[in-house]
C-alpha cells in the first residue's frame, strides 16, 4: 500500500504542476496517465468516474484526482491524490500572488501560457477521440452525444445539458428495453462542515466552504458564485475579483486555486489557507460518499442506461468546451504552428504530456508578441 500510495501522489503531483487549461484538459491528461500510460483501470472504469463526478458539487477535474486515488489506493489514495494535485496550484498561487503585490508584473508567465494554450487542444482531441470510442456504445447514444453539444453551443448551462440528455438517454433505454424497475434512490445532498479551526479567518472558510459545497459544473462557474458571495456583498472589489481569475487561469492545477489568491488578498497567508481549505473539502467527503456507490449504479439496469448516457453527454461536453477553447487559444499564426507542432510531437513522436507542456511553453515564451 505504500508503494501505491507514493505512486498515487508522484503522478498527481506532477499533473498539478503541470495541467494548464481547465477541468477538460486535467482530465485529458489524466486519462493519459491513468489508462493509458499506468492501466490503472480500463476505459469504461474511467469514464464511469468521470460521468458520477458530474453527478456531485464541486470541480469536476480535482474529484476526477480524488476518484482516481481511491481506485488505486483506497481511501487514503483519494486523500493523497487530491491534496497533491491541489497543492502545487495553491503554492504557485501564492508566489504569483507575492510577485503581484511586490512587482506588478506577470510577463514572462503570460509568454510561457501563450504556448501551452494551443499544446492544450492537441491533449484534449486526444482524449475526447480515446473516451468517445468507449463511450458511444451504438448509434442511439452517438445521436445523444450530439444533442448534447448542440445544446450547450447554444448557451444551455454545461451541468442541465448533460442531465437533461442523459435522463432523455435513460428513459428511451428503458422504453426500448421495457425496464419498469424505477431508479435507486441516492443522496447526493450537500454536506455541512465545519471548519472551527481556523477561527481568524472564519468568516473567509465559511463563505468558500458554502460555495465548494454547491459549486456545479466546471471551475470556471466558479466566478459567478464569487462575485454573488464577495463582490456583491462588499467584501472583495470587482477588479480585484478580476486579477484573481486571472491567476487562477495562468497557473496550473485546478481553477479553484483563484479561491487562494482571494484569501491572500483579503486576510494574508491566513486568509489563502482558510479559502483553500474551504473550496476544497466538501469535494473529499462528496468523492468518499459516492466512489463506492458506482458499482451499485452498474448493477442496476435503469442505473446503468443512465450512467451510459452520462458518460457519453460528458464526452459531448468535452468536445464542445475544445471548440471554444480552440477560439481563444489559436489567435495567430504562431498559436496555429504550436498547434500543428504539438500534434505531430504527440502522433508522431509519441510525446507524453509533461514534454508537450514543456516544448510548447518554450516555443511560446520565444514566439510571443511583443
Amino acid at each position: 500500500m505504500k508503494g501505491e500510495l507514493k505512486e498515487v501522489a508522484s503522478v498527481f503531483f506532477k499533473l498539478g504542476c503541470i495541467a494548464f487549461g481547465g477541468p477538460a484538459a486535467h482530465i485529458a491528461m489524466m486519462q493519459e496517465e491513468i489508462v493509458e500510460k499506468r492501466k490503472w483501470m480500463s476505459s469504461s472504469r474511467f469514464l464511469d468516474l468521470m460521468g458520477a463526478t458530474n453527478l456531485i458539487p464541486g470541480p469536476n477535474s480535482t474529484e476526477m484526482t480524488m476518484h482516481c486515488g481511491y481506485e488505486r489506493a483506497g481511501v487514503k489514495g483519494l486523500f493523497v491524490a487530491g491534496a497533491c494535485f491541489i497543492f502545487p496550484a495553491v503554492v504557485i498561487t501564492l508566489v504569483f500572488a507575492y510577485i503581484l503585490v511586490n512587482f506588478g508584473t506577470l510577463e514572462p508567465v503570460q509568454r510561457l501560457v501563450y504556448g501551452i494554450k494551443p499544446a492544450v487542444l492537441a491533449i484534449i482531441l486526444a482524449a475526447v477521440m480515446k473516451l468517445g470510442k468507449k463511450a458511444i456504445k451504438g448509434p442511439e447514444l452517438l445521436a445523444l452525444g450530439i444533442v448534447t453539444a448542440i445544446v450547450a453551443i447554444f448557451g444551455v448551462h454545461e451541468v442541465v445539458a448533460l442531465l437533461l440528455c442523459a435522463l432523455l438517454g435513460t428513459a428511451y433505454f428503458m422504453t426500448k428495453k421495457n425496464v419498469l424497475s424505477s431508479f435507486d434512490l441516492f443522496g447526493f445532498g450537500a454536506l455541512m462542515v465545519s471548519l472551527k479551526s481556523l477561527a481568524p479567518s472564519l468568516k473567509i472558510a465559511l463563505t468558500f466552504l458554502k460555495v465548494g459545497a454547491i459549486l456545479y459544473g466546471s471551475g470556471y462557474v466558479l466566478f459567478a458564485y464569487l462575485d454573488a458571495e464577495l463582490v456583491d456583498k462588499g467584501l472583495l472589489s470587482r477588479p480585484d475579483l478580476l486579477e484573481a481569475i486571472a491567476i487562477g487561469q495562468l497557473t496550473p492545477g485546478p481553477v479553484l486555486s483563484t479561491s487562494t489568491y482571494i484569501g491572500y488578498q483579503m486576510y494574508g497567508v491566513s486568509g489563502a489557507i482558510a479559502a483553500t481549505l474551504g473550496i476544497f473539502l466538501p469535494s473529499f467527503f462528496f468523492v468518499w460518499l459516492l466512489n463506492p456507490l458506482i458499482d451499485r449504479m452498474r448493477q442496476s439496469q435503469v442505473l446503468s442506461f443512465f450512467l451510459d448516457c452520462v458518460n457519453v453527454a460528458a464526452v459531448a461536453i468535452m468536445a464542445v468546451v475544445l471548440i471554444m477553447m480552440a477560439k481563444d487559444s489559436i489567435i495567430d499564426t504562431k498559436t496555429a504552428l504550436i498547434l500543428l507542432w504539438t500534434i505531430i510531437a504527440m502522433y508522431g513522436f509519441k510525446w507524453g504530456s509533461l514534454y508537450l507542456i514543456l516544448g510548447a511553453s518554450a516555443l511560446g515564451y520565444f514566439l510571443f508578441p511583443l
